[in-house]
This record gives C-alpha cells, sequence and structure tokens, in this order.
C-alpha cells in the first residue's frame, strides 16, 4: 500500500522507511515541499501541530490531497491534547506511538482489500462519523482557545448522526464508533447516537429527535476544561479527581448559556444529565419532580453509552449486561423509559 508521509522532520523518514518497507511503498514528504503526493494511498501526518506555521502548512498539503479518504495522524502520547486539532485537520485515524502504525495500517489495508470485494461492507469510517468527529473537534479546541463555540457545529454533527441512523441502523453506528475513535469523542458520538436513536424508537418528531440530539451532543461540552491526565486515566480516579470531573456539567452550562441561540431545554440537559430522580446525582441534587423528561432520556442514553464503551483498559460491556444495570437503577431512574430502552439496547 502506498504511505503518503508528511513529516517536519527529516530524521523521521529513515526510521518510518525502516518499519514500513518493503511492505507499503513510503513516499515522503517534508512541510512546504512542492512535490505532488498523488491522490492515491493513505496519508500519515506526523509533524508538532503545537506550531501554528506548521498546521497551516498541513491545511495547505490537506488541500490538494482531498481524494485521499484515509488520513492518519501520529500524535504522541506526551502531546495528546493535540488530538482534537488533528481530527480539526481532518484525520480519519489517531495513533499515539510508532508501534501502533503497523498495525493501523494493516487495519486499512484489509479495509481496504474487503471494501473492494464483491457484496462486501466497507470497512473504514464512514463520512458521517469523520464529519461528526470533525465537528466535536472544533468546538473542544474553540474552548481549549477561549473561543465560543459554533452551534453550527453541534447542528452539522448531530444532523450526521441521526442521517447515518437512520440509514444503517443504531447497531452499525455503535460499532463504527467504537472501532474508529475513543475517548471523549467516543462517548460523545455514542451517547448521541443511542440518544437519537431512543428518540426513534419511542416515536419522537422529527423536531424532538433533533432537539434530543443536540442535548446529547453538547451534553459533555464542560470536559474540554477537564485536564486530560483526569479525562483519559486508565482507571478509576481518585476522590480528588472525581470531584474534578464532577465539574463538567455545571462548567458546560457556563460555557454554553450566553450563546444567543441556546435553548433553555438543552441547557437543561447539559447541566443535569447525571441526576438521578431519587435526588443522589449532580450538580444541583434535583430530585424527580425537578427533572425534565429531556433530561431522564439523556441520563439513561449517557449511562448506556459509558458501559458499552471500548478503552483501552478495557473491552466493551456487552450490551445485555449493561441493561441489566440500567434495569437495576430503580428509584434513579424512570422505570417506564428504562423498559422503553429495552428494544434500544439489546435489539436496535
Amino acid at each position: 500500500m502506498r504511505v503518503c508521509y508528511l513529516t517536519d522532520e527529516p530524521s523521521k523518514i529513515p526510521a518510518i522507511r525502516a518499519m514500513l518497507e518493503p511492505h507499503h511503498l513510503v513516499v515522503p514528504r517534508l512541510l512546504g515541499d512542492k512535490a505532488s503526493f498523488g491522490s492515491d494511498g493513505v496519508l500519515m501526518v506526523d509533524a508538532d501541530l503545537r506550531v501554528m506555521a506548521r498546521v497551516e502548512q498541513i491545511k495547505v498539503t490537506l488541500s490538494e490531497l482531498r481524494a485521499v479518504t484515509e488520513k492518519l495522524f501520529v500524535v504522541q502520547k506526551h502531546l495528546h491534547h493535540m488530538v482534537a486539532q488533528a481530527y480539526a485537520l481532518g484525520a480519519t485515524s489517531i495513533v499515539r506511538s510508532n508501534r501502533e502504525i503497523g498495525p493501523k495500517l494493516a487495519q486499512i489495508e484489509a479495509a481496504a482489500k474487503a471494501s473492494a470485494a464483491p457484496e462486501a461492507n466497507s470497512g473504514t469510517a464512514r463520512p458521517e462519523i469523520v464529519d461528526c468527529a470533525r465537528a466535536f473537534a472544533t468546538m473542544f479546541s474553540a474552548i481549549n482557545h477561549d473561543q465560543s463555540i459554533d452551534l453550527s457545529d453541534a447542528e452539522r454533527a448531530t444532523a450526521r448522526v441521526i442521517a447515518g441512523i437512520e440509514r444503517d441502523g443504531l447497531g452499525a453506528w455503535l460499532d463504527d464508533v467504537r472501532r474508529y475513535h475513543e475517548g471523549t469523542f467516543q462517548h460523545c458520538m455514542l451517547v448521541t447516537g443511542i440518544a437519537v436513536g431512543f428518540a426513534i424508537e419511542i416515536g419522537f418528531t422529527d423536531f424532538d429527535i433533533k432537539r434530543l440530539g443536540m442535548a446529547a451532543t453538547l451534553h459533555d461540552i464542560g470536559k474540554a476544561r477537564i485536564p486530560l491526565s483526569i479525562l483519559d486515566k486508565p482507571g478509576r480516579l481518585d476522590p480528588k479527581e472525581n470531584e474534578i470531573m464532577r465539574q463538567h456539567p455545571a462548567i458546560g452550562h457556563e460555557l454554553l448559556k450566553a450563546l444567543p441561540d441556546i435553548s433553555q431545554e438543552i441547557l437543561d440537559g447539559v447541566r443535569h444529565h447525571h441526576e438521578y430522580l431519587d435526588g443522589t446525582g449532580y450538580p444541583d441534587g434535583l430530585s424527580a419532580g425537578k427533572i425534565s423528561d429531556l433530561v431522564r432520556l439523556l441520563t439513561i442514553s449517557d449511562i448506556f453509552a459509558a458501559l458499552i464503551e471500548s478503552r483501552p483498559y478495557r473491552p466493551p460491556m456487552p450490551r445485555q449486561d449493561a441493561y441489566k444495570i440500567l434495569s437495576d437503577m430503580d428509584g434513579k431512574l424512570e422505570t417506564p423509559l428504562v423498559k422503553a430502552f429495552r428494544n434500544v439496547a439489546l435489539v436496535a
């Protein structure tokens, strides 16, 4: 397979060639070079995204390579905060170390061969997932740069989720998201997909599907202000870290409340998606009478998504096991809604 390797350091090229050749054809190019890559193969970007001049050079190269569907970015673990920048630039996949490059290319190559075979389904990330991840990255990046988010990004992401689920079903959406994304973006896309699937299952109008979908898309926007050492910790949070993490609903509400076109219902979902009917949730300890129907639906979707996520340190929980946990949360979640969620959890 042809690997178009774009880098900012000439010294990286020999190591990449030694690692990938002769199985792959490595075509190197330094940022700023005028030589053309061509339009086939995989584009692999390995550059310091902290330097804005290099980011601008990458944008120029990407504008010349719109026909390349697979864009693999190398974001080393110590630069994890640049993942959002990579997705904003158009990454379809991220690797965190050179050791991950070979297996990821093998996955891409196998998917390409499968998609070329008769009656085979493509194994590459669908456009809806790529566009949705890019929208999340743009919103998180804006917050990290102390800028207001553009609600049109959330609307675009929500519309892409709805379109994908209406065409291919919730199960395909969940599988694809878990295959191609991880961490906070994976969780956000899972929650939005599950919430949209839930709304469709119980017969919501198009307007209400979009309304719940928008609340789900924005529900964890406050995590953009939570330290990555906490967000991506591979294990249980300690009490101090958990206290910081529990601030994200209030942070999200604060970030969004001044936007001119934001609805109170969406703000309610962002602030209160961790509230429980028995008053033991956070941040406001609301009890049943003060928790809206939208929040009740969103909370169920959020918990289920967290349980079935794919994480580096554990596999996804089987959907039937995740649904049993929801069913055992009587008193915290609305039982009729949990029962209505059964087909979404086990069948969709």
